[in-house]
């Protein structure tokens, strides 16, 4: 496969990079202890820096649970471990802390495993009488993340717990020394079970080696304009990355019968709980999923697999999200652009997370490996190891490096990568793109003659439905309505299919049937149609 100058480096975590690591595990949550352990060991941490604790085994905790399971004694333990250089003074401040005189921390990142509480809930009888808050009542709460807490741990005794708190990293790529002694970069472990926590480093280690492999979907539409420029400006990245991007403007969410296939990046929202094609018996993301569905209480809870969406992410196999325990306010949440920018720029999972986020004390979790560097391997390294890349993610790095050659004027070699990555690692999706550009360029018989194959073969799993069906639109296209009543047919005898696309494909079908004048499956498939649509009403 043809070639051009790319970025290959690989930035692996380096060891003082892990020695720099503190990672924190609840003693009385099942399976917490376990989660530290393994990701210490994947990782290479130092068994010193894994530190127990005895904390309340429930995602929401009061204030004073805050202060007396976590703050304190983790404070106080990483002040005694020489993580965080300070010395006491006296007293404590209005919420019950210990007062530190602090001069800053040593710490890379810190995990949190799955155990440790998520919320700290609003209580009434801290909130201060100030003329701001007057102004501003939905400021008017001293309920955060733990998390968003626990990143002011260097800051100093006393900071405001109402309202919320500058974050001295957003936004600046490259913060002043000052800014990062005050601030402690924070990522869960965490998901609906412990097999699911665990395997967030198995997969960033995964990606780490063979890189990024599938496709983008960027699902705009959103009720204020704000964030559908983020989403937008997320599309232009991962474009230029070479990604083969879909940008949905629909004000609905994705439908459960769009093109779906390897959704290695997936940004979207506005929504209460999981819906679309992440709800498809089997659905599961590739390896190293980056998933953010923009939404007030997205990570509300980390246990379900069906509520939110950071829950139903993660089961589902992301690798890496981020979401809100309470309501954030849309200028106060993640922004996604500069998310995606500063991770294909190489920043591991918990700087871009920062960088990203606008306020601390506030609503914000991030789940994932914290070292996660998601582009540590560049497309061209990428290419020149396709033949060791393994499937069936592999094929897709061929639709990245056509889309590169595109972009950087050389359309000439785009047709010889897709037919050498066809015959190497067949695949529907490159299949697809061929026979697309072959159409394109005024050749419908060699497009038709790379569709049938593949419009005849297994499915490797329900999320490539929405492709089968988009590659028999296009054998319409190429003047073959029997291929694509043949596809359709194929298609509908999926086993498990809801009966919603059981519906919606029904129409399609029924048309091929009629344009290759096939009454009689035409007729049958209206029989079909009606008794979907009359389950559907019922």
């Amino acid at each position: 496969m043809a070639v051009a100058a790319g970025c290959g480096l690989a930035l692996h975590a380096s060891p003082s990079e892990s020695d720099h690591v503190v990672v924190i595990f609840n003693r009385l949550a099942a399976g917490s202890e376990e989660i530290a352990r393994h990701y210490a060991a994947a990782r290479q941490i130092p068994a010193a820096n894994v530190l127990g604790f005895a904390m309340e085994d429930s995602e929401t905790i009061s204030w004073s649970q805050f202060v007396s399971e976590i703050w304190q004694p983790v404070q106080d333990r990483l002040i005694q471990r020489g993580w965080i250089d300070a010395y006491s003074a006296p007293g404590n401040d209005a919420v019950g802390r210990k007062v530190y005189r602090i001069a800053g921390h040593h710490i890379r990142a810190m995990v949190l495993c799955r155990g440790v509480p998520l919320r700290v809930a609003n209580d009434p009888k801290l909130i201060i009488e100030d003329p701001f808050f007057n102004r501003h009542p939905e400021l008017r709460t001293n309920a955060g993340s733990v998390d968003s807490e626990l990143s002011l741990l260097a800051a100093g005794s006393g900071y405001p717990i109402n309202g919320l708190v500058p974050n001295r990293l957003f936004d600046k790529s490259q913060p002043t020394p000052q800014d990062l002694l005050q601030v402690v970069k924070i990522s869960r472990l965490d998901g609906p079970t412990v097999a699911q926590a665990n395997a967030l480093v198995d997969q960033a280690l995964y990606v780490e080696r063979w890189g990024l492999m599938g496709r983008a979907y960027v699902d705009m539409g959103g009720r204020y304009p704000d964030g559908d420029h983020w989403l937008q400006a997320v599309a232009d990245i991962v474009e230029n990355q070479g990604f083969s991007t879909d940008v949905d403007r629909d004000p609905n969410t994705l439908p459960p019968w769009v093109r779906f296939d390897a959704p290695v990046i997936y940004f979207g929202w506005y929504t209460g709980d999981v819906n679309g094609p992440f709800v498809l018996p089997g659905f599961h993301f590739p390896p190293g999923a980056i998933a953010f569905h923009l939404h007030s209480f997205s990570a509300q809870t980390l246990r379900s697999d069906s509520s939110n969406w950071c829950g139903p992410l993660l089961a589902r196999g992301a690798a890496a999200t981020v979401g809100n325990v309470w309501e954030p306010y849309l200028q106060f949440t993640h922004r996604p652009d500069l998310l995606m920018k500063a991770l294909v720029h190489g920043a591991a999972w918990v700087d871009a997370v920062y960088v990203s986020l606008p306020s601390l004390s506030w609503a914000a979790v991030a789940v994932g490996d914290p070292l996660y560097r998601p582009f540590a391997v560049g497309w061209d390294l990428q290419t020149e190891r396709f033949n060791e890349l393994p499937a069936p993610w592999g094929a897709y790095t061929a639709l990245r490096l056509a889309q590169i050659m595109e972009m950087t004027g050389q359309p000439e070699q785009v047709l010889p990568i897709l037919r050498s990555a066809l015959r190497l690692k067949p695949n529907l999706a490159v299949g697809l793109a061929l026979a697309r550009r072959l159409q394109a360029a005024g050749q419908p018989g060699p497009a038709e003659q790379v569709l049938r194959p593949l419009l005849s073969g297994p499915l490797r799993a329900p999320d490539e439905w929405g492709t089968l069906a988009e590659a028999a639109q296009l054998a319409l296209d190429c003047g073959q309505p029997r291929l694509a009543e043949s596809a359709y047919g194929r298609l509908l005898r999926e086993p498990g299919l809801p009966v919603a696309l059981v519906a919606h494909w029904l129409v399609d079908a029924r048309q091929a049937a009629l344009r290759a004048n096939d009454a009689a499956q035409a007729e049958t498939w209206k029989r079909e149609l009606d008794a979907a649509v009359a389950e559907l009403r019922k």
